[in-house]
């Protein structure tokens, strides 16, 4: 049987019903079988996605709402609507939003989660999960990143994540 093509989700509609107060992960790609992952992801303003370095997947970044920086070793990236930023693996980056705060959407290759292995080697072996760019860990209230991969409350504000 073939997939057929259709629409998952209209930005502005997403933005438009959002409240002011939303942050975090907006929208999510969680259509079974697919191989990407994608994230609608909004950070307060001044809000920050600390340093880190993604190893395995390519990363590319949509802002479509508010303005910030990406932060790399060669300097700073300006953000603003329609920017759209490729963060190659094996870069090293943070993101920083602006006083409006940033929305953007983030597209990557898919990678496997937690698999079962048989007797002989571990139970489980951990073969990521984690979205690469790791703007679904940041706190929608305070924009700290949690080291958590999979947060429920901030552990520096107690805000609640939003459920993936």
């Amino acid at each position: 049987m073939n997939s057929v093509p259709r629409v998952l989700a209209v930005l502005d509609d997403l933005l438009r019903d959002a409240s002011r107060d939303d942050r975090g992960a907006l929208w999510q790609l969680a259509e079974q079988g697919r191989e990407l992952d994608a994230n609608l992801v909004r950070l307060p303003p001044g809000g920050e996605v600390g340093a880190h370095q993604e190893d395995v997947l390519d990363v590319l970044l949509v802002v479509v709402a508010g303005h910030g920086r990406i932060d790399a070793g060669s300097g700073s990236l300006e953000l603003a609507p329609s920017t759209v930023a490729w963060l190659p693996r094996t870069s090293r980056r943070s993101l920083a939003a602006g006083p409006d705060g940033l929305t953007c959407l983030t597209v990557h290759r898919r990678r496997p989660g937690l698999t079962i292995k048989s007797s002989a080697a571990p139970a489980l072996s951990y073969e990521g999960g984690e979205a690469p760019c790791m703007l679904d860990r940041v706190c929608p209230a305070c924009g700290r990143l949690s080291q958590d991969p999979e947060p429920v409350f901030c552990s520096r504000c107690g805000e609640r994540f939003a459920e993936g």
